[in-house]
């Protein structure tokens, strides 16, 4: 038996390979266009990373000097009350040798307050203090020439002098 030949199998034929070439043409475009966007969210990428770690840098760096501020701030905070400690220490060790030179009769009481009758008046009201020393008033002014206001008065005269204390000896 021969085979029937249809007379439409070499438009069909045609048709199949047109087909065919087409499908492997749209194929083929969507290809490269997968490519071409792969290739474009490639760079993307890249370019964010490279962003990112800019951005990264930049806060690392931004946080290492906030670090390295309060680093400096807390030193300073420390040294200050160290300072305090010392300066109270020494005020301590001033105002009880005052005291003491007092107490021993280094300066008499009677020319302390002579000295307060001085600066007030011959009518002034003067007053022995508990820790030594004297203070004296008349109406509108006080004198104060205690032990501890005369230590505290001899501290404050070292003024910038007292810097010397927080250096290296």
């Amino acid at each position: 038996m021969t085979a029937f030949v249809d007379a439409l199998d070499p438009v069909r034929a045609e048709l199949l390979r047109a087909a065919r070439a087409s499908a492997d043409a749209v194929r083929e475009r969507a290809r490269a266009d997968a490519e071409e966007t792969l290739r474009a969210a490639r760079s993307t990428a890249d370019d964010l990373l490279v962003r990112a770690r800019e951005l990264g840098e930049a806060d690392g760096a931004a946080e290492a000097a906030r670090e390295r501020v309060r680093a400096v701030q807390d030193a300073w905070v420390k040294e200050l009350v160290a300072r305090a400690e010392v300066y109270a220490e020494l005020r301590a060790a001033v105002r009880a040798g005052v005291r003491r030179a007092l107490a021993e009769g280094a300066v008499p009481q009677a020319r302390i307050a002579a000295a307060t009758r001085t600066l007030l008046g011959t009518q002034a009201r003067v007053t022995a203090a508990a820790e030594g020393g004297v203070t004296a008033e008349v109406p509108g002014r006080r004198v104060d020439l205690s032990a501890d206001a005369l230590a505290d008065r001899a501290l404050e005269r070292l003024g910038v002098q007292a810097e010397t204390l927080w250096r290296p000896s």
